[in-house]
């Protein structure tokens, strides 16, 4: 092997180190100017899980019907875990507006920052009370248990229902524990209570005067016990504890009588929970966020406002 040595003179050593300097320079530069990974999208496809891997308590069968689940609707560009809400759509205990009152709300919820969860709950009159009950309960159990990893804040989780899934709603408001400690599954040992509630033209109260005689039969069959048409009559359960409220109505609802917000309205004012009820004059039953109708739409504008005012919105 021959090797030679060359020899630079000191003026154009000056020059090498100068283009070698400019040479290190743009390589930077090209490095600095490339794109960053993508971030996975938060915003992706609706995740659907079962609330139970092995089957629900109580199944009656493998069917799509025996198997409630959540659809989880992450919050678009979210990075720090905040509020959240648990959407219980209506359809009288025997059926869900999974669209209206579910994937449409959603969407709403994330267009606030907000996660959202859409429940498919068991309906009657396959099933009865406390199916419903358990599987809404177990939907709050499992955001908060895997809160983590949803990205969410365990202590602001809110729980809305429309209609039917509003006296739903109103019952995980009134009948909750705090879990049990010494549960073999982990979620079981997380509290049940909801941190908030929105009800939308809720059927409260099992009272015959004003009550919604589908939900009650689909809920508690043909005959029902009388001491369990009052436990679940939800103004007769309001405590102190009960999370805070807001409720939406219409006068003019015929399905389901605004009675029903105004007596839960009243027993939380009695029980000093903070509430908040928006009546309208006019409109129907089951007009979802009612975004189309010139004075509807205002009300999901007056719930954002309240879920603003109690800190429980980042935007």
């Amino acid at each position: 092997m021959i090797t030679r040595r060359i020899h630079v003179r000191p003026g154009a050593r000056a020059i090498v180190l100068s283009i070698a300097c400019a040479m290190a320079l743009r390589a930077g530069a090209a490095r600095a100017q490339q794109p960053a990974p993508p971030r996975p999208s938060l915003n992706a496809e609706p995740q659907t899980l079962a609330l139970w891997e092995n089957g629900a308590p109580g199944a009656l069968g493998t069917d799509d019907s025996d198997r409630p689940t959540l659809t989880l609707f992450r919050a678009e560009g979210r990075q720090t875990p905040g509020a959240s809400v648990i959407v219980a759509p209506g359809g009288g205990y025997g059926a869900l507006a999974m669209n209206k009152e579910g994937r449409q709300v959603a969407s709403w919820f994330n267009s606030m920052g907000v996660t959202a969860f859409v429940l498919k709950y068991r309906l009657g009159p396959r099933y009865h009370h406390p199916i419903e009950l358990g599987d809404a309960q177990r939907a709050i159990r499992t955001a908060r248990a895997r809160a983590a990893e949803f990205g969410i804040a365990p202590d602001r989780i809110g729980f809305m229902g429309f209609s039917a899934g509003g006296h739903l709603a109103a019952t995980v408001g009134t009948h909750f524990d705090e879990g049990k400690a010494a549960a073999g599954d982990p979620i079981d040992r997380v509290s049940s209570r909801p941190d908030f509630l929105i009800l939308a033209y809720p059927v409260v109260s099992f009272d015959p005067a004003i009550a919604h005689a589908g939900s009650v039969r689909n809920l508690l069959g043909d005959a029902p016990d009388s001491k369990l048409v009052d436990d679940l009559s939800n103004d007769l359960r309001v405590t102190a504890q009960t999370p805070p409220t807001f409720l939406f109505h219409t006068t003019a609802d015929t399905a389901v009588p605004v009675e029903n917000s105004v007596r839960f309205y009243l027993a939380l004012r009695k029980a000093k929970v903070p509430a908040e009820m928006h009546i309208f004059e006019n409109g129907p039953h089951g007009v979802g966020l009612a975004l189309a109708d010139p004075a509807l739409s205002a009300w999901p504008t007056l719930l954002a406002n309240w879920l603003r005012g109690r800190g429980l919105l980042t935007r």
